[in-house]
């Protein structure tokens, strides 16, 4: 089962020859073995799937992904996002608040937001530190690039990540490219230390019907524009056009079963290339993740232009204490990963620290609350130091004009479009 991973084992695991810390979980559907779950779909509703070589297996066995690396960095910042919602926890943070803004009607014709969006924080948006939400917001009045902070954080690099430290070092963790800066695509560009993904073993594609029986409509009637807008049944309030000589009334754009009304013929659904979107049934699935330690080693944290190898390994011991947290408050939140797909674990997650070429991995344990005060202590053992994290209070910036006005505009489109598009026929996987 393993021994729960101190600080000294951890600082002297970033600080010496070790090279990772890696979980590998198996995983099966909560619903059961042998159930369906339901990955992720992209372009032309095709799953991601493909041949694997895989230990003690001859041959290369069918799988698909069930969660990206992408969307597992993701899922760990939303449990860092939750344990600091609920105070179980402070970082460092990021944040636009469009919660109190009030549109001032000169500039924005009366427009305000349908939909409230409230703070919006650097674990929240897609590209962390350099996003560019904090690129079109305000820091007391100043664009925030423009500002003391945002300079130092436009200027970071892997010899001075410093600024990232103190500000969003999560972005050291989950890696950043900042493309849309004054460099452009000469910006920093940090990996990703932490690295994880779900996938599906054994994959057996299955079908997926689609079909509505309503309760009150036995039969759909043919829809029709009506005069005074929107649509009608009633051909005496239609709007009438003239086809063949003869005055007919004018078909609506959709049917009723488009309107979710009526019923829908049972059909089997394909994707754009033809192939069943039904779900997989697998043998189980995989959770790995890999935290690199000679990525965290890369980088440098100088203070007044001074560098120091004690101050270099406190900063990385953080970071590697960081990395470890977000994954085991994760694994506390569950594996509830979209709708049909609850995976559960049928083993405790366990890690494995790969140490010098040829020695055994060492196992250790790490609960979220133990991960917790694992972190405090690296950044208590940091701050003795010199190196202090902005944690007590998140950096908080205002939205620009612009960036507002592209959210009320995104905002309506929405509403327009969910009006004209949604058919809500069955309610996607």
């Amino acid at each position: 089962m393993g021994t729960t991973l101190t600080f000294r084992k951890l600082h002297d695991a970033v600080s010496g020859r070790g090279v990772a810390f890696r979980s590998l979980v198996k995983l099966q559907p909560a619903a059961g073995e042998g159930t369906k779950v339901f990955p992720p779909t992209y372009a032309g509703g095709a799953y991601a799937k493909e041949a694997r070589r895989l230990p003690e297996r001859a041959e290369p066995v069918d799988c698909v992904l069930i969660d990206s690396v992408q969307s597992q960095a993701n899922r760990m910042e939303e449990a860092l996002q939750r344990a600091i919602d609920d105070g179980r926890l402070k970082l460092p943070l990021l944040e636009v608040d469009f919660g109190p803004f009030a549109p001032d009607e000169k500039k924005t014709k009366g427009i305000k937001l349908v939909d409230p969006v409230g703070k919006v924080s650097s674990l929240q948006v897609p590209h962390r530190a350099v996003d560019a939400i904090f690129r079109e917001s305000l820091l007391d009045g100043v664009e925030f690039r423009a500002s003391d902070v945002g300079k130092r954080i436009g200027s970071v690099r892997a010899q001075d990540a410093t600024a990232l430290y103190e500000y969003c070092p999560t972005a050291l963790v989950f890696g950043i490219w900042d493309s849309t800066g004054p460099k452009g695509g000469l910006g920093a560009k940090f990996e990703r230390a932490m690295v994880g993904e779900i996938v599906g073993i054994d994959a057996v594609f299955g079908e997926k019907t689609s079909s509505r029986i309503d309760p009150i409509i036995r039969k759909n009637p043919p829809v029709y524009e009506a005069r005074g807008g929107g649509w009608t049944v009633d051909v005496s309030l239609a709007v009438m056009e003239t086809k063949k000589g003869a005055s007919v009334p004018k078909p609506f754009a959709k049917k009723l079963s488009k309107l979710n009304l009526g019923n829908v013929t049972p059909s089997i659904d394909r994707n754009d290339a033809g192939e069943p979107t039904g779900g997989v049934t697998i043998s189980h699935a995989e959770q790995t993740v890999v935290l690199s330690l000679p990525a965290l080693r890369r980088l440098r944290f100088p203070r007044q232009g001074q560098t120091s190898r004690e101050v270099d390994d406190a900063a990385r011991t953080v970071l590697a204490a960081l990395g470890l947290c977000a994954a085991a408050l994760a694994a506390e939140a569950g594996l509830d990963l979209r709708s049909r797909c609850l995976l559960w674990p049928t083993e405790p997650l366990t890690w494995q620290l790969l140490g010098r070429p040829g020695e055994a991995p060492e196992s250790f344990v790490l609960e979220a609350d133990d991960a917790i005060k694992l972190l405090n202590e690296a950044v208590a053992q940091a701050e003795k130091l010199g190196l202090k994290w902005h944690a007590d209070q998140p950096l908080t910036l205002t939205p620009s004009d612009r960036l507002l006005s592209v959210v009320i505009e995104s905002q309506n489109k929405a509403v327009k479009e969910g009006d004209e598009k949604g058919t809500g026929e069955e309610g996607g996987e």
